[in-house]
């Protein structure tokens, strides 16, 4: 049984489905989105002979084939079942489905702090060499986000303030944050990226929990995802 809840702010389901089946989905998609996310970076770094190139997009189109002989016509949104697994395997950052994510795997810790070490490949430069500042702004939104949520008072990004302090290079990154304050439905949040060299952006956010989640019934009617 699948239940929806549909909101302004996205598509929530209740899947009745148990965690073995969970786990089984996890392991056949996980594995196709580490190839298309490989097939990604390869696609930037080939420097193959022009009948190779040719021969992997006959199989490119053929897998296309294959993987739309059966579709949905909406995002994946947040899913959860009734043991309160929660999946948002669709997220750009932490999703499990999807090839664009790097993915993180989110850490949270008892004193509050949310983080993640992340390798982001050629596939988020943005100046020659370095990670694109959209990308950084996009993980620093995500784990920021997160830590609002393991602080108990979870919500959507109404403001996110970044300083980028040094560039921000390619490879491995650590990512973090934790909550700052809370004034009543807003949530204030502050946490960095740090390279090798040390931190490279430092961001401020500010997270509310939106209208229509409070009228029904309080922070815990927000299904804010976990790890994916």
């Amino acid at each position: 049984m699948t239940e929806s809840v549909d909101s302004k702010q996205g598509l929530y389901v209740f899947e009745d489905l148990t965690d073995e089946e969970i786990a089984r989905e996890a392991e056949l998609y996980g594995e196709l989105t580490e190839s298309v996310r490989d097939l990604v970076e390869l696609t930037l770094a080939t420097e193959s002979e022009d009948d190779d190139i040719r021969r992997a997009r006959e199989h490119i189109e053929a897998a296309k084939q294959l993987l739309a002989e059966k579709t949905r016509p909406h995002p994946y949104g947040v899913r959860w079942n009734a043991s309160g697994t929660r999946r948002a395997w669709g997220n750009a950052v932490v999703g499990l489905r999807n090839a664009v994510a790097p993915p993180l795997l989110i850490q949270r810790e008892p004193d509050g702090r949310v983080w993640a070490d992340v390798e982001l490949g050629m596939q988020y430069e943005g100046p020659a060499g370095l990670t694109h500042g959209g990308i950084s702004a996009l993980l620093l939104d995500q784990v920021l986000g997160e830590a609002a949520e393991h602080g108990g008072a979870p919500g959507m990004t109404a403001t996110l303030t970044l300083r980028y302090r040094r560039p921000t290079p390619l490879g491995r990154l650590h990512v973090e944050a934790r909550v700052d304050r809370v004034e009543g439905v807003k949530t204030f949040v502050t946490g960095h990226i740090a390279g090798p060299d040390g931190v490279c952006i430092e961001a401020e956010g500010i997270f509310i929990l939106p209208r229509w989640a409070r009228e029904a019934g309080g922070t815990h009617a927000l299904p804010v995802p976990g790890p994916a």
